[in-house]
């Protein structure tokens, strides 16, 4: 039995009354892809940075809206606007990073400008780093083989 203290309902649900809670949901790259195919209308948003995004490369068909940049790595104060040009804030956005992480941050600024439905890639497109530091051998999008160019 739940405690309500002095209120007649518990504290969550008087709180969903006034707050509605978006839940990011994360996707492994095979999954995200199966989603991204079945569901033409979702927005793929790579949120690296410039230099990851070219130099690196990128899944095929994500538009690119960089979280953080450099030289300084400030969050970019524009992103969430961004994302709204790419796409309407009632369309699904799959989001990947590097290795999922920069991506639940981004996602977590998306769902409080209030886009309903976000997705993250975990391991994003290179993945964890290894025993030796490196990235893309152990999982992500690249070692997934998912479609990616890099130019």
């Amino acid at each position: 039995m739940q405690r309500t203290s002095r209120h007649k309902q518990p504290a969550w649900r008087r709180a969903s009354r006034v707050l509605i809670f978006q839940v990011m949901k994360h996707l492994k790259p095979k999954e995200a892809q199966d989603l991204l195919t079945a569901n033409p209308q979702a927005v793929f948003v790579d949120c690296r940075s410039e230099m990851e995004y070219f130099f690196v490369g990128h899944p095929i068909g994500a538009q690119h809206v960089a979280w953080n940049d450099g030289p300084d790595w400030e969050i970019n104060p524009h992103f969430v606007g961004q994302v709204k040009k790419v796409a309407s804030m009632n369309r699904p956005i799959v989001l990947i990073c590097r290795s999922g992480h920069r991506s639940i941050d981004a996602g977590l600024a998306l769902e409080k400008a209030g886009f309903s439905e976000v997705y993250n890639v975990l391991d994003g497109f290179e993945g964890p780093l290894d025993d030796k530091h490196h990235r893309g051998n152990k999982s992500g999008w690249r070692k997934e083989g998912l479609p990616w160019e890099q130019l």
